[in-house]
């Protein structure tokens, strides 16, 4: 006996935009808009995330294994994305994003 198939044999392959015709939130996640921009919010599951980054939002580390958000201008591109977590985001408009300390600055 072979083992099921997942996935419909043949099917309607033609219905699927090509890759121009796809909308970037497709690809990318969802489109939310926050201080006049239009920013990409990409999802990331704590299997995928593997490195630890610091949060914009309360200037936390996120450990690896975490799940959090991908925000990046949709307009720039990808080389502005920050990581930042789920709640932070959701909370973005009650807590902006802060100024970073540099290692020498004080705490106060």
């Amino acid at each position: 006996m072979s083992p099921r198939r997942n996935r419909p044999r043949g099917g309607d392959r033609g219905s699927r935009p090509s890759g121009e015709e796809r909308d970037v939130t497709s690809v990318f996640g969802q489109r939310e808009s926050w201080r006049g921009e239009d920013w990409l919010v990409r999802r990331i599951g704590g299997a995928a995330a593997a490195k630890h980054y610091r949060c914009p939002g309360c200037d936390q580390e996120i450990p690896p294994g975490v799940p959090h958000v991908v925000v990046w201008p949709e307009h720039n591109g990808a080389d502005d994305r920050r990581h930042w977590h789920t709640a932070c985001w959701n909370a973005r408009d009650r807590r902006g994003a802060k100024e970073q300390r540099g290692r020498g600055a004080p705490r106060y």
